[in-house]
């Protein structure tokens, strides 16, 4: 974990939200370091788009956007299908599944950019943290973790502060007080902070979310 230490070059784990939006800039401001923002598709939709744009004007160096999708669903969801893995008879560890491939393709991107550190935009009070900081500790724990919410330095205490913070920093969002929980989409299910997590309103998978109205190859058979 980082201290003080001088990092030169840092990959971000970028979802576009509220939260990474203001991380981006912060760890600039802090450790003085290069940005690239990682955004990976795990069939979030449409909020893609949007997050390539708010990372470019959020001062992101560079935007890794990688399509993930088959992989996802191929290395995991039907992995953890067959398994029968669903928590409290409820949740079906969507968001949970996808940390440890977004993570792992941080490290590629890392290692590919001559970063020396990686970031993420987990608090310190939940599991996502543990999932993203061991994936990078056990695939190259040469690189440097960066967790601005757990760092003494960081002075965003809640959601009302990150907005206020996004507002001085001039960083485009579409949150707002009177919407200001943190949702966490993908192809397997979308959830909600406050709310109980559940699945998207497909009710499974849709061919749309692989093949984007070209030809199907065979993942939604």
């Amino acid at each position: 974990m980082a201290g003080k230490e001088k990092v030169r070059k840092v990959v971000l784990a970028y979802s576009g939200g509220l939260d990474t939006s203001i991380i981006l800039p912060w760890l600039k401001e802090t450790y003085g370091c290069e940005v690239i923002a990682y955004i990976a598709d795990v069939g979030q939709g449409e909020e893609l788009d949007s997050a390539k744009r708010r990372a470019e004007a959020c001062g992101a160096a560079k935007v890794c956007a990688e399509d993930l999708r088959e992989e996802f669903v191929q290395g995991y969801l039907f992995k953890a299908l067959k398994a029968g893995a669903v928590y409290e008879g409820s949740y079906l560890l969507g968001t949970s599944l996808a940390r440890y491939i977004i993570a792992s393709k941080q490290v590629e991107v890392a290692q590919r950019e001559g970063a020396d550190a990686v970031a993420h935009g987990c608090t310190g009070k939940g599991n996502d943290q543990v999932r993203f900081e061991l994936t990078y500790m056990a695939l190259d724990p040469s690189l440097v973790v960066l967790a601005p919410w757990k760092d003494e330095r960081w002075p965003i205490a809640s959601r009302e502060d990150a907005l206020a913070y996004a507002k001085a920093h001039n960083i485009p969002l579409d949150v707002s007080p009177k919407d200001i929980y943190s949702r966490d989409r993908n192809i397997w299910h979308e959830s909600k902070t406050g709310y109980h997590p559940q699945r998207s309103q497909s009710h499974g998978l849709r061919c749309r979310d692989f093949c984007g109205g070209k030809r199907c190859h065979g993942l939604c058979r």
